[in-house]
């Protein structure tokens, strides 16, 4: 067993799932941040448990040729980009044996493996962004929260993020500054404003910038919504959003427009998506449509069918299937999402599609007892999967396929899991990355029912 504080020389062989890479030291596992999968190292042993062990990289001897230079001035106090530090081939090899592994592992699955989605662009690609505010010697930043903290990293650009919202934040922090407008405090639950919360479309390049603040402060901020739709001309809609409460949760339920719309506007596979503030939407546009290119080579829909799309958020999963189905059914917990699916839904056309607010397991379960029968269940889940209402009520409805969009495959090889013991066949699984340079990595999965 390893001694905590000593340093010993080791080669990294793997790379966790949270980007570090894994070593063996006296024949214990060891996780090491910032290392890369061929590294010879010099690691220092920090903390022992009983079965395996965490070090810190003290010093490379010879490094792997997947390592490259990292790009990013607070790559190592943000921690959101845990695979910076090595090519993005490297990464997506990663990135496919994590989905491997939890089906494998967790699953005890071995569906067959379908070519890992990789991404064309690795940098600039997020469609939202939302930046925690803090004081720093008297004046307000924005950054992120370091990792397992809420402590805030002052970032002045971000490459993940469109180099638009850089400049938004910064005209934005000026103003802030320069009258004074509080910053909250999570300790001593004082101040006033906690988040700025970026959306923009991907494809029509409209802007959406909201405040969140602990009370109304619209007489404050209306001045600077006039300053940035003036200087940034993509800027559609400017709201506020009031989280009085006392969490580490972002938004909260009330919602005031300052400037412009409520919503914003986007293209994706083809059809024009309304987003609000508060609805779900893929992250990574030109990924999502991929991902769904996928989703709907697994559906292979026929035009006879009735696809049930839970967790459906804003619909634009089903919305871009409905033209080759009879029936779609969507399912989504948010009000401001299904407002926005059935709006997508009219946008588009599509005379098809119903859409339900309510728990996905509860509402499926009613429509299935009014005999709402679908041959097709989407799934597109939540990090934490499906609930077991849910589960149990698709097994309950027996379609002949379920195409699962899942940005954990943890939970979704526990999920495949469940269903394969209830008379499912788990065919074949797809990962893909949303998220270049983070710890992210998503999967779509093909079930069918057992004959």
């Amino acid at each position: 067993m390893p001694e905590k504080n000593q340093v010993y020389t080791a080669e990294i062989t793997s790379l966790t799932n949270e980007g570090s890479g894994v070593c063996r030291i006296d024949g214990m596992a060891v996780f090491v941040p910032g290392t890369a999968a061929g590294d010879v190292a010099e690691i220092k042993v920090v903390k022992v448990l009983s079965h395996y062990a965490f070090g810190i990289l003290q010093k490379i001897i010879t490094p792997s040729p997947d390592r490259i230079e990292n790009d990013c001035p607070v790559f190592k106090q943000c921690g959101g980009c845990v695979f910076r530090h090595i090519s993005y081939d490297a990464e997506v090899r990663a990135k496919d044996d994590i989905v491997r592994d939890a089906f494998r592992r967790i699953g005890g699955l071995d569906p067959v493996f379908d070519e890992f989605i990789s991404a064309d662009q690795t940098d600039r690609y997020r469609n939202k962004g939302q930046f925690p505010l803090a004081k720093v010697d008297g004046n307000a930043v924005c950054g992120f929260f370091a990792p397992r903290s809420h402590r805030v990293i002052p970032i002045g650009d971000c490459q993940l993020q469109p180099e638009v919202f850089s400049n938004i934040v910064k005209t934005a922090l000026e103003f802030i500054n320069n009258k004074g407008i509080s910053v909250y405090e999570e300790k001593s639950h004082t101040g006033i404003l906690r988040h700025i919360y970026l959306r923009q479309g991907t494809h029509s390049k409209q802007i959406m910038v909201c405040f969140v603040v602990r009370k109304d402060i619209s007489r404050q901020l209306r001045p600077v919504c006039s300053l940035l739709t003036k200087k940034f001309p993509d800027i559609k809609s400017i709201v506020m959003n009031i989280n009085p409460e006392k969490t580490n949760v972002i938004i909260g339920n009330n919602w005031i427009t300052l400037s412009g719309s409520d919503v914003i506007s986007d293209i994706m596979c083809g059809n024009t998506i309304s987003i609000s503030p508060a609805a779900f939407y893929q992250v990574n546009t030109v990924q999502a449509e991929k991902m769904y290119a996928k989703a709907l080579e697994y559906a292979s829909p026929s035009p006879d069918d009735v696809i049930a799309d839970l967790y459906c958020g804003a619909g634009t999963i089903g919305i871009s299937m409905a033209d080759k189905v009879k029936t779609l059914v969507g399912i989504e917990i948010v009000p401001e999402a299904i407002k926005n699916a059935k709006e997508n839904a009219a946008a588009n056309n599509i005379s098809n599609a119903q859409f339900y607010c309510g728990d996905a397991g509860e509402v499926f379960e009613k429509l299935r007892n009014n005999g709402c029968s679908p041959r097709i269940v989407l799934l597109d889940p939540p990090r934490k999967g499906c609930s077991p209402d849910t589960l149990k009520a698709i097994v309950s409805a027996r379609p002949y396929k379920i195409v699962m969009i899942s940005c954990n495959p943890s939970t979704a090889a526990r999920d495949a899991k469940f269903l394969s013991e209830n008379g499912y066949s788990v065919r074949k699984v797809c990962g893909a990355d949303f998220f270049p340079r983070t710890r992210h990595v998503e999967c779509v999965v093909l079930m069918s029912r057992k004959k």
